[in-house]
């Protein structure tokens, strides 16, 4: 992972952070919906929808565009191919495979015993130390 993934994932990451963006983002996920609809679903006040979906639209999640008859309607939809970027990247990010055996840099490592998760027993020789 270069720095830039993950100063893109911080974001993303921080976009999702909040209660009320995850709330947004689900109803999204089942369509495209309008700021009037939004804001009736959700029962948020208006001011502060429109802030969630800045600040999901910086993060790059979702899209927007003004109704052609009435430019006071906006209608909000998930960005498809950024949320399945998305999807991936979290999915090899957080995939266990990615996790290598080690030897453990403290004390316990002078054993070369090579360990891949926290989830181990004592070996008997270092408990007797203790």
């Amino acid at each position: 992972m270069n720095y830039d993934q993950l100063q893109q994932a911080a974001v993303v990451f921080k976009a999702l952070a909040d209660p009320n963006r995850l709330r947004i983002l689900d109803t999204l996920m089942q369509g495209v919906s309008c700021n009037g609809e939004l804001n009736d679903r959700l029962g948020l006040p208006p001011n502060l929808l429109s802030h969630h979906l800045h600040v999901l639209k910086k993060a790059g999640l979702i899209a927007s565009r003004r109704d052609v008859v009435d430019g006071r309607w906006i209608y909000y939809a998930v960005d498809q191919i950024t949320v399945t970027q998305w999807r991936g990247w979290l999915n090899d990010f957080l995939n266990p495979a990615r996790t290598q055996p080690r030897c453990l840099c403290g004390p316990e490592g002078d054993n070369k015993t090579l360990i891949s998760t926290l989830n181990y027993t004592i070996p008997e020789n270092t408990a007797d130390k203790q």
